[in-house]
Protein backbone atom coordinates (compact mmCIF):
# COMPACT_ATOMS: atom_id res chain seq x y z
CA UNK A 1 0.00 0.00 0.00
CA UNK A 2 1.74 2.94 -0.91
CA UNK A 3 1.30 6.32 1.06
CA UNK A 4 -0.50 9.38 -0.21
CA UNK A 5 1.13 12.77 -0.58
CA UNK A 6 -0.64 16.21 -0.19
CA UNK A 7 0.36 19.45 -1.99
CA UNK A 8 -1.01 22.40 -0.66
CA UNK A 9 0.01 25.63 -2.78
CA UNK A 10 -0.94 29.06 -4.40
CA UNK A 11 -3.20 28.91 -7.32
CA UNK A 12 -3.33 30.26 -9.79
CA UNK A 13 0.41 31.57 -9.48
CA UNK A 14 2.32 28.29 -8.95
CA UNK A 15 0.02 25.91 -10.68
CA UNK A 16 2.86 24.60 -12.99
CA UNK A 17 5.28 24.05 -10.58
CA UNK A 18 2.48 21.95 -8.63
CA UNK A 19 1.59 20.20 -11.49
CA UNK A 20 5.28 19.61 -12.43
CA UNK A 21 6.10 18.31 -9.33
CA UNK A 22 2.67 16.06 -8.71
CA UNK A 23 3.74 14.65 -11.94
CA UNK A 24 7.47 13.76 -10.71
CA UNK A 25 6.14 11.90 -7.66
CA UNK A 26 3.28 10.13 -9.11
CA UNK A 27 5.83 8.75 -12.16
CA UNK A 28 8.06 7.45 -8.93
CA UNK A 29 4.79 5.45 -7.49
CA UNK A 30 3.41 7.71 -4.47
CA UNK A 31 -0.12 8.36 -4.62
CA UNK A 32 -0.38 12.24 -4.64
CA UNK A 33 -2.94 14.71 -4.00
CA UNK A 34 -3.62 17.76 -5.40
CA UNK A 35 -6.82 20.25 -5.47
CA UNK A 36 -7.53 19.31 -9.24
CA UNK A 37 -10.86 21.96 -8.89
CA UNK A 38 -8.51 24.42 -7.73
CA UNK A 39 -6.39 24.18 -10.46
CA UNK A 40 -9.60 24.65 -12.90
CA UNK A 41 -11.01 27.98 -10.93
CA UNK A 42 -13.52 25.91 -9.52
CA UNK A 43 -14.77 25.87 -6.31
CA UNK A 44 -12.54 24.50 -3.36
CA UNK A 45 -14.42 21.76 -0.84
CA UNK A 46 -12.86 22.11 2.67
CA UNK A 47 -14.45 18.73 4.12
CA UNK A 48 -12.99 17.03 0.85
CA UNK A 49 -9.32 18.22 1.31
CA UNK A 50 -9.33 18.11 5.06
CA UNK A 51 -9.61 14.21 4.42
CA UNK A 52 -6.84 14.38 2.17
CA UNK A 53 -4.97 16.07 4.46
CA UNK A 54 -5.67 13.38 7.29
CA UNK A 55 -5.41 10.48 5.23
CA UNK A 56 -1.81 11.87 3.45
CA UNK A 57 1.45 10.77 4.81
CA UNK A 58 2.94 14.12 4.15
CA UNK A 59 1.97 17.65 3.48
CA UNK A 60 4.12 19.58 0.78
CA UNK A 61 3.48 23.18 1.26
CA UNK A 62 4.96 24.90 -2.09
CA UNK A 63 6.54 27.75 -0.37
CA UNK A 64 6.72 31.28 -2.21
CA UNK A 65 6.21 34.81 -2.21
CA UNK A 66 2.41 34.11 -3.54
CA UNK A 67 1.38 32.42 -0.43
CA UNK A 68 0.66 36.30 0.95
CA UNK A 69 -1.25 38.27 -0.39
CA UNK A 70 -0.64 42.28 0.95
CA UNK A 71 1.31 40.88 3.71
CA UNK A 72 -1.47 38.70 4.58
CA UNK A 73 -1.53 34.51 4.59
CA UNK A 74 -3.97 33.53 1.85
CA UNK A 75 -7.01 31.63 3.29
CA UNK A 76 -7.27 28.52 1.76
CA UNK A 77 -3.13 27.86 2.49
CA UNK A 78 -3.44 28.68 6.33
CA UNK A 79 -6.48 26.43 6.56
CA UNK A 80 -4.42 23.78 5.23
CA UNK A 81 -1.61 24.24 7.01
CA UNK A 82 -3.08 24.68 10.49
CA UNK A 83 -4.75 21.79 9.74
CA UNK A 84 -1.62 20.37 9.12
CA UNK A 85 0.22 21.31 11.77
CA UNK A 86 -3.01 20.25 14.04
CA UNK A 87 -2.31 16.24 13.47
CA UNK A 88 1.49 16.74 13.98
CA UNK A 89 0.93 14.67 17.23
CA UNK A 90 -1.30 11.87 15.63
CA UNK A 91 0.75 11.87 12.92
CA UNK A 92 3.83 11.80 15.35
CA UNK A 93 5.70 12.73 12.40
CA UNK A 94 7.20 16.33 13.58
CA UNK A 95 8.06 17.31 9.76
CA UNK A 96 4.44 16.54 8.76
CA UNK A 97 4.68 19.64 6.65
CA UNK A 98 7.49 19.79 4.13
CA UNK A 99 8.16 23.39 2.75
CA UNK A 100 9.41 23.33 -0.68
CA UNK A 101 11.27 26.71 -1.81
CA UNK A 102 10.66 27.69 -5.01
CA UNK A 103 11.46 31.30 -4.88
CA UNK A 104 13.57 33.44 -3.27
CA UNK A 105 10.94 34.71 -0.76
CA UNK A 106 12.01 35.25 3.18
CA UNK A 107 11.79 32.40 4.70
CA UNK A 108 9.67 34.20 8.17
CA UNK A 109 6.69 34.44 5.86
CA UNK A 110 4.86 32.14 7.80
CA UNK A 111 5.30 31.82 11.60
CA UNK A 112 6.53 28.25 12.53
CA UNK A 113 7.84 27.83 9.49
CA UNK A 114 11.70 28.99 9.62
CA UNK A 115 12.21 26.69 12.52
CA UNK A 116 10.94 23.87 10.02
CA UNK A 117 13.89 22.19 7.44
CA UNK A 118 12.62 23.97 3.81
CA UNK A 119 13.31 22.06 0.44
CA UNK A 120 14.98 24.79 -1.94
CA UNK A 121 13.93 24.38 -5.15
CA UNK A 122 15.17 27.61 -6.23
CA UNK A 123 17.13 27.82 -9.42
CA UNK A 124 16.52 24.21 -10.31
CA UNK A 125 13.51 21.96 -9.61
CA UNK A 126 15.82 18.74 -10.12
CA UNK A 127 18.38 19.10 -7.18
CA UNK A 128 14.81 19.84 -5.08
CA UNK A 129 13.14 16.89 -6.26
CA UNK A 130 16.76 14.97 -5.53
CA UNK A 131 16.61 15.96 -2.13
CA UNK A 132 12.66 15.52 -1.70
CA UNK A 133 12.93 11.96 -2.58
CA UNK A 134 15.95 11.46 -0.23
CA UNK A 135 13.42 13.00 2.23
CA UNK A 136 11.06 10.66 1.91
CA UNK A 137 13.00 7.53 2.09
CA UNK A 138 14.32 8.73 4.84
CA UNK A 139 11.04 9.08 6.36
CA UNK A 140 9.11 5.71 5.17
CA UNK A 141 7.35 7.05 2.73
CA UNK A 142 6.26 4.34 0.14
CA UNK A 143 5.71 4.04 -3.43
CA UNK A 144 5.35 1.64 -5.73
CA UNK A 145 6.74 1.00 -9.26
CA UNK A 146 3.87 -0.07 -10.93
CA UNK A 147 1.56 2.59 -10.24
CA UNK A 148 0.70 4.73 -13.63
CA UNK A 149 0.06 8.66 -13.98
CA UNK A 150 -3.29 9.58 -13.57
CA UNK A 151 -2.42 13.08 -13.66
CA UNK A 152 -0.62 13.29 -16.89
CA UNK A 153 -3.72 12.56 -18.42
CA UNK A 154 -5.94 14.99 -16.45
CA UNK A 155 -3.57 17.37 -17.33
CA UNK A 156 -3.84 16.96 -21.09
CA UNK A 157 -7.61 16.81 -20.90
CA UNK A 158 -8.41 19.14 -18.77
CA UNK A 159 -5.95 21.55 -17.55
CA UNK A 160 -3.79 24.24 -19.92
CA UNK A 161 -1.16 26.79 -19.45
CA UNK A 162 -0.77 29.69 -21.35
CA UNK A 163 3.06 29.28 -20.47
CA UNK A 164 3.77 26.27 -22.52
CA UNK A 165 5.05 28.10 -25.51
CA UNK A 166 6.87 31.18 -25.66
CA UNK A 167 8.31 33.60 -27.95
CA UNK A 168 12.52 33.26 -28.09
CA UNK A 169 14.70 31.99 -30.64
CA UNK A 170 15.61 28.31 -29.61
CA UNK A 171 18.01 25.40 -31.26
CA UNK A 172 16.48 21.99 -31.19
CA UNK A 173 18.27 19.07 -31.59
CA UNK A 174 16.75 16.44 -34.02
CA UNK A 175 17.64 12.29 -33.90
CA UNK A 176 18.76 12.49 -36.91
CA UNK A 177 22.48 11.84 -37.40
CA UNK A 178 23.93 12.97 -41.00
CA UNK A 179 26.83 12.01 -43.23
CA UNK A 180 29.37 14.93 -43.60
CA UNK A 181 31.44 13.37 -46.33
CA UNK A 182 31.05 10.24 -48.13
CA UNK A 183 32.38 8.32 -51.65
CA UNK A 184 29.95 9.20 -54.42
CA UNK A 185 30.33 5.44 -55.78
CA UNK A 186 28.69 2.39 -54.20
CA UNK A 187 29.44 -0.88 -55.32
CA UNK A 188 27.03 -4.21 -55.60
CA UNK A 189 28.53 -7.65 -55.63
CA UNK A 190 26.55 -10.21 -56.90
CA UNK A 191 28.19 -13.87 -56.58
CA UNK A 192 26.81 -17.45 -57.80
CA UNK A 193 25.37 -18.04 -53.98
CA UNK A 194 25.37 -16.90 -50.16
CA UNK A 195 28.82 -19.17 -49.62
CA UNK A 196 30.86 -17.43 -52.52
CA UNK A 197 29.84 -14.26 -51.18
CA UNK A 198 30.54 -15.27 -47.35
CA UNK A 199 34.28 -16.59 -48.59
CA UNK A 200 35.29 -13.53 -50.58
CA UNK A 201 34.27 -10.85 -47.72
CA UNK A 202 36.62 -12.81 -45.45
CA UNK A 203 39.46 -12.65 -47.81
CA UNK A 204 38.52 -8.85 -47.80
CA UNK A 205 38.59 -8.45 -44.15
CA UNK A 206 40.33 -4.95 -43.91
CA UNK A 207 37.75 -3.17 -46.25
CA UNK A 208 34.04 -2.55 -44.60
CA UNK A 209 32.08 -5.13 -46.77
CA UNK A 210 28.12 -5.54 -46.13
CA UNK A 211 27.01 -8.97 -46.90
CA UNK A 212 22.98 -9.51 -47.70
CA UNK A 213 22.55 -13.33 -48.95
CA UNK A 214 24.64 -13.80 -52.17
CA UNK A 215 25.62 -9.95 -52.96
CA UNK A 216 28.12 -7.58 -51.56
CA UNK A 217 27.92 -3.66 -50.49
CA UNK A 218 31.13 -1.78 -51.11
CA UNK A 219 32.42 1.57 -51.40
CA UNK A 220 35.66 -0.61 -52.96
CA UNK A 221 36.03 -1.70 -56.34
CA UNK A 222 38.80 -3.48 -56.29
CA UNK A 223 38.03 -6.22 -53.88
CA UNK A 224 40.13 -9.24 -54.01
CA UNK A 225 38.80 -12.53 -55.42
CA UNK A 226 41.63 -14.67 -54.23
CA UNK A 227 40.19 -16.94 -51.52
CA UNK A 228 42.48 -20.01 -49.50
CA UNK A 229 39.94 -23.61 -48.93
CA UNK A 230 41.26 -26.44 -47.77
CA UNK A 231 45.10 -25.88 -48.65
CA UNK A 232 44.14 -24.07 -52.46
CA UNK A 233 43.93 -20.84 -53.73
CA UNK A 234 41.52 -19.99 -56.31
CA UNK A 235 39.47 -17.02 -57.46
CA UNK A 236 36.16 -16.59 -57.23
CA UNK A 237 34.34 -13.91 -59.55
CA UNK A 238 31.55 -12.47 -58.82
CA UNK A 239 28.63 -12.83 -61.65
CA UNK A 240 28.19 -9.32 -61.55
CA UNK A 241 29.50 -6.03 -60.49
CA UNK A 242 27.19 -3.35 -59.96
CA UNK A 243 27.97 0.75 -59.34
CA UNK A 244 25.57 3.68 -58.80
CA UNK A 245 26.31 7.45 -58.12
CA UNK A 246 24.57 9.06 -54.96
CA UNK A 247 22.37 10.69 -57.39
CA UNK A 248 20.58 7.85 -58.49
CA UNK A 249 20.66 6.05 -55.06
CA UNK A 250 18.75 9.48 -53.86
CA UNK A 251 16.48 10.33 -56.86
CA UNK A 252 15.72 6.42 -58.82
CA UNK A 253 16.52 5.42 -61.88
CA UNK A 254 14.54 2.56 -63.74
CA UNK A 255 15.27 -1.09 -63.76
CA UNK A 256 12.88 -4.14 -64.64
CA UNK A 257 15.66 -6.65 -62.98
CA UNK A 258 17.86 -6.81 -60.15
CA UNK A 259 18.95 -4.76 -59.04
CA UNK A 260 15.79 -2.39 -58.84
CA UNK A 261 15.99 1.07 -57.20
CA UNK A 262 14.64 -0.70 -53.87
CA UNK A 263 16.86 -3.34 -54.33
CA UNK A 264 20.04 -0.74 -54.22
CA UNK A 265 18.54 1.46 -51.55
CA UNK A 266 17.99 -1.42 -49.05
CA UNK A 267 21.53 -2.91 -49.60
CA UNK A 268 22.63 0.77 -49.26
CA UNK A 269 21.27 1.52 -45.97
CA UNK A 270 22.22 -1.71 -44.82
CA UNK A 271 25.72 -1.04 -45.91
CA UNK A 272 25.19 1.93 -43.86
CA UNK A 273 24.20 0.28 -40.87
CA UNK A 274 27.33 -1.90 -40.79
CA UNK A 275 29.42 1.41 -41.54
CA UNK A 276 28.06 2.93 -37.94
CA UNK A 277 28.01 -0.17 -36.51
CA UNK A 278 31.81 0.20 -36.95
CA UNK A 279 32.50 3.48 -35.64
CA UNK A 280 30.56 2.33 -32.63
CA UNK A 281 32.68 -0.67 -32.07
CA UNK A 282 35.94 0.86 -33.26
CA UNK A 283 35.00 3.35 -30.09
CA UNK A 284 34.64 0.20 -27.66
CA UNK A 285 31.05 0.06 -28.00
CA UNK A 286 29.39 -3.50 -26.94
CA UNK A 287 26.12 -4.69 -28.76
CA UNK A 288 22.77 -6.50 -27.54
CA UNK A 289 19.94 -7.65 -28.96
CA UNK A 290 16.45 -6.66 -27.72
CA UNK A 291 14.09 -8.40 -27.39
CA UNK A 292 12.03 -6.66 -30.96
CA UNK A 293 15.25 -7.97 -32.37
CA UNK A 294 16.87 -4.52 -32.82
CA UNK A 295 20.59 -3.97 -31.69
CA UNK A 296 21.76 -1.34 -29.03
CA UNK A 297 25.18 -0.40 -28.40
CA UNK A 298 26.19 0.65 -24.93
CA UNK A 299 29.22 1.69 -23.50
CA UNK A 300 30.76 -0.58 -20.80
CA UNK A 301 31.92 0.49 -17.55
CA UNK A 302 35.20 -1.13 -16.15
CA UNK A 303 36.16 -1.33 -12.74
CA UNK A 304 32.54 0.06 -12.20
CA UNK A 305 33.38 3.43 -12.63
CA UNK A 306 32.16 5.21 -15.37
CA UNK A 307 34.39 8.22 -17.34
CA UNK A 308 32.53 11.21 -18.04
CA UNK A 309 32.74 12.23 -21.55
CA UNK A 310 33.69 16.19 -22.80
CA UNK A 311 31.15 17.72 -24.84
CA UNK A 312 30.38 20.82 -26.24
CA UNK A 313 26.59 22.28 -27.45
CA UNK A 314 26.55 23.63 -30.87
CA UNK A 315 27.94 26.85 -31.63
CA UNK A 316 28.69 26.99 -28.14
CA UNK A 317 32.16 27.18 -26.87
CA UNK A 318 31.72 26.08 -22.98
CA UNK A 319 32.68 22.29 -22.01
CA UNK A 320 30.44 19.92 -20.16
CA UNK A 321 30.96 16.77 -18.86
CA UNK A 322 28.74 13.90 -19.02
CA UNK A 323 28.15 10.04 -17.99
CA UNK A 324 26.63 7.47 -19.92
CA UNK A 325 25.87 5.21 -17.31
CA UNK A 326 26.35 4.33 -13.44
CA UNK A 327 25.17 2.00 -10.64
CA UNK A 328 21.60 1.35 -10.45
CA UNK A 329 20.85 0.65 -6.76
CA UNK A 330 22.44 -2.72 -5.76
CA UNK A 331 21.06 -4.81 -8.90
CA UNK A 332 24.21 -3.49 -11.33
CA UNK A 333 24.09 -0.95 -13.57
CA UNK A 334 22.53 1.29 -16.35
CA UNK A 335 23.64 2.06 -19.52
CA UNK A 336 22.63 5.08 -22.08
CA UNK A 337 22.10 3.10 -25.45
CA UNK A 338 21.38 3.77 -29.05
CA UNK A 339 20.23 1.55 -31.90
CA UNK A 340 20.27 3.07 -35.70
CA UNK A 341 18.07 3.27 -38.28
CA UNK A 342 19.29 3.93 -41.34
CA UNK A 343 18.06 6.60 -43.83
CA UNK A 344 18.52 8.39 -47.12
CA UNK A 345 15.92 11.06 -46.48
CA UNK A 346 15.81 14.26 -45.37
CA UNK A 347 19.59 13.05 -45.23
CA UNK A 348 21.65 10.61 -45.55
CA UNK A 349 22.60 8.93 -41.94
CA UNK A 350 20.51 7.15 -39.46
CA UNK A 351 17.89 7.61 -36.96
CA UNK A 352 19.12 7.06 -33.82
CA UNK A 353 16.71 5.70 -30.79
CA UNK A 354 18.29 6.26 -27.04
CA UNK A 355 17.89 3.50 -24.57
CA UNK A 356 18.44 2.04 -21.31
CA UNK A 357 20.36 -1.20 -20.98
CA UNK A 358 21.38 -2.61 -17.53
CA UNK A 359 23.99 -5.01 -16.74
CA UNK A 360 25.63 -6.56 -14.38
CA UNK A 361 29.05 -5.89 -13.37
CA UNK A 362 29.44 -2.69 -16.38
CA UNK A 363 29.84 -5.01 -19.01
CA UNK A 364 27.63 -8.65 -19.13
CA UNK A 365 23.81 -7.66 -19.59
CA UNK A 366 21.11 -9.21 -17.56
CA UNK A 367 19.64 -11.44 -19.19
CA UNK A 368 16.43 -11.48 -18.62
CA UNK A 369 13.69 -9.49 -21.01
CA UNK A 370 10.99 -8.51 -17.91
CA UNK A 371 13.74 -7.74 -15.32
CA UNK A 372 14.86 -5.01 -18.07
CA UNK A 373 11.44 -3.68 -18.64
CA UNK A 374 11.05 -3.04 -14.75
CA UNK A 375 14.30 -1.68 -14.41
CA UNK A 376 13.75 0.61 -17.65
CA UNK A 377 10.65 1.70 -16.83
CA UNK A 378 11.64 2.55 -12.81
CA UNK A 379 14.79 4.51 -13.99
CA UNK A 380 14.08 6.23 -17.42
CA UNK A 381 10.89 8.23 -15.43
CA UNK A 382 13.47 9.92 -13.69
CA UNK A 383 15.14 11.42 -16.44
CA UNK A 384 14.18 14.26 -18.50
CA UNK A 385 14.44 15.93 -22.05
CA UNK A 386 17.54 17.51 -22.00
CA UNK A 387 19.19 14.56 -20.08
CA UNK A 388 18.12 12.50 -23.26
CA UNK A 389 19.54 15.24 -25.63
CA UNK A 390 22.87 15.50 -23.49
CA UNK A 391 23.77 12.06 -23.46
CA UNK A 392 23.18 11.52 -27.13
CA UNK A 393 25.57 14.72 -27.72
CA UNK A 394 28.26 13.42 -25.30
CA UNK A 395 27.70 10.14 -27.15
CA UNK A 396 28.92 11.60 -30.58
CA UNK A 397 31.15 13.09 -28.91
CA UNK A 398 33.07 9.89 -27.62
CA UNK A 399 33.48 8.73 -31.35
CA UNK A 400 35.38 11.44 -32.45
CA UNK A 401 39.06 11.17 -33.42
CA UNK A 402 42.38 13.60 -32.23
CA UNK A 403 41.04 16.17 -34.94
CA UNK A 404 37.40 15.74 -33.33
CA UNK A 405 36.11 14.25 -36.43
CA UNK A 406 33.88 10.87 -36.69
CA UNK A 407 35.77 9.27 -39.56
CA UNK A 408 35.91 5.86 -40.87
CA UNK A 409 38.32 4.44 -43.70
CA UNK A 410 35.86 2.65 -46.39
CA UNK A 411 38.14 1.87 -49.16
CA UNK A 412 42.11 0.28 -49.98
CA UNK A 413 42.58 3.89 -51.49
CA UNK A 414 41.32 5.26 -47.91
CA UNK A 415 38.12 6.94 -48.87
CA UNK A 416 36.52 8.19 -46.03
CA UNK A 417 33.22 8.19 -44.37
CA UNK A 418 32.78 11.05 -42.12
CA UNK A 419 29.59 11.47 -39.64
CA UNK A 420 28.59 14.97 -38.15
CA UNK A 421 29.64 15.64 -35.01
CA UNK A 422 26.31 16.66 -34.03
CA UNK A 423 22.50 15.50 -35.17
CA UNK A 424 20.63 17.91 -36.92
CA UNK A 425 19.18 20.95 -35.54
CA UNK A 426 17.13 23.43 -36.62
CA UNK A 427 16.18 26.92 -35.42
CA UNK A 428 12.90 27.86 -34.00
CA UNK A 429 11.36 31.80 -33.37
CA UNK A 430 9.42 29.87 -30.40
CA UNK A 431 10.40 27.85 -27.44
CA UNK A 432 8.94 25.12 -25.12
CA UNK A 433 8.54 26.37 -21.56
CA UNK A 434 10.57 23.65 -19.84
CA UNK A 435 10.46 24.60 -15.79
CA UNK A 436 13.23 21.80 -15.35
CA UNK A 437 15.26 23.69 -17.80
CA UNK A 438 18.64 23.42 -15.89
CA UNK A 439 18.56 20.30 -14.51
CA UNK A 440 21.62 17.95 -14.37
CA UNK A 441 21.47 14.50 -15.32
CA UNK A 442 24.04 14.00 -12.26
CA UNK A 443 21.49 15.19 -9.93
CA UNK A 444 18.93 12.59 -10.92
CA UNK A 445 21.61 9.60 -11.32
CA UNK A 446 21.65 10.16 -7.57
CA UNK A 447 18.60 8.61 -6.66
CA UNK A 448 19.77 5.19 -7.64
CA UNK A 449 23.61 5.44 -6.41
CA UNK A 450 22.90 3.98 -3.08
CA UNK A 451 26.98 4.63 -2.67
CA UNK A 452 26.62 8.28 -2.54
CA UNK A 453 23.00 8.77 -0.71
CA UNK A 454 24.62 7.09 2.12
Amino acid sequence: MKDQIFISHATPEDNDFTIWLASRLEMRGYQVWIDKNGLLGGERFWQTIQTAIYSSRKVLLVYSKNIVRDGIFKKGIEDELEYAKSLVGIKNDTEFVIPLHIDDSAYNLVIGLPNINHIPFVGNWAKGLVQLFKKLDKDGVTYSTDIESSLSNWYETSYSTDSSIVLKKELYYTSWWSVKSIPQKFYMYQFLNKEQATYIRQANINIPIAQLANTLSSFDDRLSYLIDKEGQSFDVHPQSVYSFSLEQILYGFNSDSFPTHKDVVNHFKDFLRYLISEILRNKGYRKTELSNKKYVFYRPIYKKKPIPIHFKYKYSSKNKRKSLGGRYKDKGFWHYGISIQPIVHPFIGASIKSHLIFTQDGVNIIDNDSTQHSYRRNKGKTFFNEQWRDMLIALLFSLQDNNEEIKLSVSQSNDMLEMKNWTETFWSEYGYYDPCSTMSEDDIVDLTDEDKTE
